[in-house]
């Protein structure tokens, strides 16, 4: 079989103008249509761009009356041809094709699930192996992958070292008890065999960052890029079983450190989104959300307003708002309050800071107050939060008090207490859902359809 030759993407056959060029392309059928004059017309998609790629298929192939005929939506097939101007409205080329190979046959056309130019998300859901042929799948991979591409790019600018954190961990970062437990079944075990082959109970992450600490203290900037688990048995738009965070952890940083970071960042990645992914924003904009790239222009473009958790809570109090959930000091912000400071109050991002201690997690460095610790959320429009983060607590004594009031034993967590007590320095980091930043890049309404195969309870397909 012949190697695919990558300058014969069909998003670069798209931008080229030298035609009359030989060309060989591959690709999955979109459409064929049957002119009287003996020839048709097939548009092809590889994937590399939303758009996909018109080929001309003459009467006079070999193959055209035993096989070009008989193909349609979802087969795939090779084309060896010549780049032409093309003469149609809405594409500047397509391919004159000399020979056309069919790699693979839709088996029983009446069955190909994407027959209709439009399904419903939750359809979709049910054929995830296959609606990365969708024009909206098509579009929601190739925002995240430059999402991710611009995520590794901003801190690697900025000389971050990436670190791999554990999947598997015997810590709760987050104290919150929403775990999956680790298990090494086999038939020659049985009991609790998670303790079995670690010698203590083993669980899947929930986050990077106390890991992330640890080589912050000795290297100075690092991130992490990986997955984390919770086990909340959530059915919303906002939540995933299996989903992926960036962290990055930096020593030698207070919360205002981490907060810039946190608002260059977000410009920096949703800038790129917009200069390299136009096609798909467009799509976005007119079937998804209709002010998704306004959207995304005005806060790479604008400051994100700063306000103190007490500040937060005034607002919403006089706002004479309607809330679901009652407004009150020592309250945590639910979604519907971090989109009236987003949406209605500010109309940008906001960065809320000191938060109540009872609030936030343990690691969290405790302002003199005494009542509030050194934590930041970033709000954005429609999602709400899409950043966590904090000055961590660097200080041995009021670390070991807020553990206790946890309740969390101090021996499971003896190499985080080592780092406060071997030079330790002030450090900070944040927390980025990276679904939940696609959801605002796109506008997608549901979360499930920002990453390739959901896991959600009752839910695990592939």
């Amino acid at each position: 079989m012949e190697v695919l030759r990558l300058e014969c993407r069909i998003k670069n056959l798209l931008e080229r103008a030298d035609f009359g060029a030989e060309v060989v392309l591959h690709g999955w059928v979109r459409t064929r249509r049957d002119s009287k004059g003996g020839f048709s017309f097939i548009e092809l998609n590889d994937g590399s761009s939303l758009l996909g790629i018109q080929v001309v298929a003459d009467g006079e192939l070999a193959n055209y009356k035993s096989e070009l005929t008989q193909i349609g939506t979802g087969c795939s097939i090779r084309v060896h041809g010549k780049l032409q101007e093309s003469p149609g409205k809405g594409q500047t080329v397509e391919v004159h094709a000399s020979r056309i190979e069919v790699l693979g046959w839709v088996e029983d056309p009446d069955t190909y699930p994407l027959q209709k130019k439009r399904h419903s998300m939750e359809f979709l859901r049910q054929v995830a192996h296959l609606r990365p042929r969708s024009n909206t799948f098509g579009a929601v991979a190739r925002v995240r992958n430059c999402l991710a591409i611009a995520t590794h790019r901003f801190f690697q600018e900025k000389e971050f070292l990436y670190l791999h954190t554990p999947i598997i961990t015997s810590s709760d970062c987050e104290g919150a008890g929403a775990l999956f437990r680790v298990s090494a079944e086999s038939p020659a075990q049985s009991g609790d065999s998670a303790s079995e082959f670690f010698g203590r109970a083993a669980y899947l992450t929930v986050s990077g960052q106390l890991a992330a600490e640890n080589y912050a203290c000795s290297l100075t900037n690092v991130y992490t890029f990986g997955p984390a688990f919770r086990a909340e048995n959530s059915n919303t738009s906002r939540h995933l079983a299996e989903f992926w965070m960036i962290e990055p952890e930096m020593a030698f940083c207070d919360l205002d450190g981490t907060i810039n970071l946190a608002e260059e960042y977000i410009k920096y990645i949703f800038g790129a989104v917009l200069a390299e992914c136009p096609e798909d924003m467009a799509f976005f904009n007119q079937w998804i959300e209709k002010q998704a790239i306004a959207t995304l222009e005005q806060v790479v473009n604008s400051d994100f307003e700063r306000l103190t958790y007490t500040e937060a809570v005034e607002i919403l109090e006089r706002s004479g708002e309607s809330f679901e959930f009652p407004v009150q000091w020592g309250n945590d912000l639910q979604s519907e309050h971090e989109r009236f400071l987003s949406e209605k109050h500010v109309q940008r991002p906001v960065v809320v800071t000191d938060y109540p201690r009872g609030l936030k997690a343990f690691y969290m460095r405790q302002n003199d107050d005494g009542k509030t610790v050194a934590a930041m959320d970033v709000l954005v429009p429609r999602i709400g939060e899409i950043i966590g983060g904090a000055q961590r607590e660097e200080r041995s004594d009021i670390l070991r008090e807020r553990m206790s009031e946890a309740g969390l034993p101090e021996q499971e967590y003896w190499w985080y207490l080592d780092l406060r007590k071997y030079g330790t320095v002030p450090h900070a980091g944040f927390g980025l859902g990276f679904e939940r930043t696609i959801q605002f890049a796109t506008g997608m309404a549901n979360i499930r359809d920002v990453i390739p195969f959901p896991r959600t309870p009752g839910s695990m397909e592939f």
